[in-house]
């Protein structure tokens, strides 16, 4: 099975639609959505909590949690920071659109805890610049495990051209807490001109997966074992989406020991970011 996962030939409306049996896990499922004004799109949770991101125009959404108007503004993803919206555990809920063009991706998770409904706004959202010299990124920080959710965890991170991202390798396949849980992961790409890619590369310290993607707009990496880093074609920006679930709400990671060194050798960070603002 490929682990990656390319978009929809004809997105109506639907750009791309992961879910737990197409990825073979049991926790976490995206669809990236684009919609015309007025045009609406039905999600209804079963068993899962779902946070929704705008990635681009405004929507509204209205459900059995609250109803909300005017969500988004950015043109796209790399021309602001994101509205974010968490919906609980078993909801309905509907997505109009309210610009011409307004697209948003639906992240869900298995949950069995309820939580209220909770709008993030974009001033809300911590920023955090992570690594150094050309691994350095920006990493929008929009439900972390503090956020009042049960299990799911969604950040975006912004990678300038030719930098690195989620570098050094590093892995979540294993429950050993505090220092490492285990998480799947999806990744969904945009990247700042058509023509751009992203070159990701997946493998395990055993050999048993080795494995390295060209990533395209639109296209989206499952990642179920093993370390997973990413570099950014030159002369092109690139953002993914991230949204995460599995063993315990934490982050914890560990590190590939034969790169962990280079964290002692940054002594800069590079002036381009933050990308947004």
């Amino acid at each position: 099975m490929s682990l990656l996962i390319k978009p929809n030939a004809t997105p109506s409306p639907e750009i791309i639609n992961i879910t737990p049996q197409s990825a073979g896990w049991d926790t976490i499922s995206m669809t990236v959505v684009r919609l015309k004004h007025s045009q609406t799109y039905d999600v209804t949770l079963l068993g899962e909590e779902a946070v929704v991101v705008v990635l681009g125009g405004k929507v509204g959404v209205a459900s059995g949690a609250g109803s909300w108007s005017g969500l988004g503004g950015r043109k796209d993803v790399f021309s602001g920071m994101p509205w974010t919206l968490y919906l609980p555990l078993n909801a309905t809920a509907t997505i109009t659109g309210e610009t011409a063009d307004a697209e948003v991706a639906v992240c869900r998770c298995r949950a069995s805890r309820i939580f209220p409904a909770k709008l993030m706004r974009p001033e809300e959202v911590p920023v955090e610049i992570r690594g150094g010299e050309n691994a350095t990124r920006q990493i929008n920080n929009m439900v972390l495990p503090d956020f009042p959710a049960d299990r799911i965890l969604v950040v975006e991170v912004y990678t300038p051209s030719g930098n690195w991202s989620s570098y050094p390798p590093h892995k979540h396949d294993a429950h050993n807490p505090p220092g490492e849980v285990d998480l799947d992961e999806i990744y969904f790409y945009k990247i700042n001109k058509p023509e751009g890619y992203a070159i990701q590369r997946l493998y395990t310290a055993d050999g048993s997966r080795d494995e390295t993607y060209v990533v395209r707009n639109n296209e989206a990496i499952l990642v179920k074992d093993g370390y997973h880093p990413v570099v950014a074609a030159h002369g092109y920006d690139c953002y993914y989406l991230n949204v995460l679930g599995g063993s315990a709400r934490s982050l914890a990671a560990s590190d590939d020991p034969q790169y962990a060194w280079i964290r002692q050798e940054w002594r800069t960070k590079d002036p381009r970011l933050p990308m947004v603002r």
